[in-house]
């Protein structure tokens, strides 16, 4: 027993002998009967502390003598991983990984082979994000972001038991390519959504025109004297205009009770067209003459002369005709021009 028990027992009985004497002196008990009484307390308090001590004698070291052995230090460490490509339900579109991996030994006091923690940790992380970004589409990273945090937050046993991961501060997005192709889809669905309803709408409103308002004269002037029940003159005035438009739509001509009201279109003339004007064309010794003309080489001049029996030369093995008339208008006028036979450039013999 140790000294503070000790203290703490003597004080108790001490205490119980005065409540006991008070007791006494308060009910005015005989003397003997109060000496009793403190005896049977006195008494009491002995043997209590005797039996306590002899059952301590039994146990050789008590429970509160034995110090308390601390726990071994639980291994504890993190590893960042970052854009691990994950598979996604759509093919070709990964998800990028990312998170802190925090594991510990699955069991401290095991004496286990030598392994590398960190990546049984990290491969047990991925296998298990594998599962479920595998099922979702790729459309809502940020929603499977946060589904991943809670499967990861757990710590788990890896396949072989050796260690226990869980993973922190998960991020899971897309390459910014592949977004901005998603946005992209997501935007044409959208439009040819609209679109097909659109289409829907046209196609009702036609086969409603078409099967329904336009299948006869009658169901057109119905239709229209709906639209219009307070123009009733007016409705009876378009009715040669509603006869024409039913049988449009009908590929028909216009009904007999209604011809009377349709105003008969006038054939049009046919226009002639005009007949393209004959291109005469143009003489090879007129063209040759004109390009004399404007090159500053009227006949009669020398070295038009010369020009001239060069060309006519050139021109007479396939067309001896233009070379013929070439001459004539050049050589011969020139030759006129001198009877003397003097040329041009060259002077007259003496007479």
């Amino acid at each position: 027993m140790s000294s503070d028990q000790k203290t703490v027992s003597v004080f108790l009985a001490l205490l119980s002998e005065l409540l006991v004497l008070i007791l006494g002196l308060v009910l005015d008990w005989p003397v003997w009967v109060l000496a009793s009484a403190v005896g049977v307390v006195l008494l009491t308090w002995t043997m209590a502390m005797i039996a306590a001590k002899r059952a301590r004698a039994r146990v050789p070291f008590p429970p509160e003598t034995i110090p308390l052995q601390p726990c071994p230090p639980v291994e504890r460490r993190e590893l960042y991983v970052e854009r691990i490509a994950l598979p996604s339900a759509e093919r070709d579109y990964d998800f990028l990984f990312s998170a802190t991996v925090r594991w510990c030994p699955a069991d401290p006091s095991a004496r286990n082979p030598v392994i590398n923690p960190g990546a049984l940790a990290v491969d047990a992380i991925l296998a298990r994000a594998r599962e479920v970004t595998a099922t979702r589409k790729p459309f809502r990273s940020s929603l499977v972001q946060h589904e991943l945090s809670g499967r990861l937050g757990v710590m788990e046993t890896d396949r072989e038991g050796h260690v226990r991961a869980m993973a922190l501060d998960v991020t899971l997005a897309l390459s910014e390519e592949d977004q901005t192709r998603l946005d992209r889809l997501a935007a044409i669905r959208k439009d040819e959504a609209v679109w097909e309803h659109q289409r829907n709408y046209e196609k009702n409103k036609r086969r409603y025109l078409g099967d329904d308002v336009l299948q006869n004269t009658g169901s057109a002037v119905v239709w229209w004297l709906a639209k219009n029940d307070d123009q009733v003159e007016k409705t009876v005035e378009d009715i040669g205009l509603l006869a024409q438009l039913s049988s449009a739509a009908n590929n028909e001509e216009v009904a007999e009770p209604f011809r009377h009201l349709v105003d008969e279109a006038l054939p049009e003339a046919p226009v002639a067209e005009p007949e393209p004007a004959e291109t005469a064309s143009a003489d090879p010794a007129d063209v040759f003459t004109d390009f004399m003309c404007r090159v500053g080489l009227a006949p009669g001049n020398e070295e038009g002369v010369m020009l001239a029996g060069q060309v006519a030369m050139a021109v007479s093995s396939w067309d001896a005709d233009t070379a013929a008339e070439i001459r004539r208008r050049f050589i011969d006028r020139a030759t006129m021009a001198h009877p003397n036979g003097g040329g041009p450039g060259h002077p007259a013999p003496d007479a």
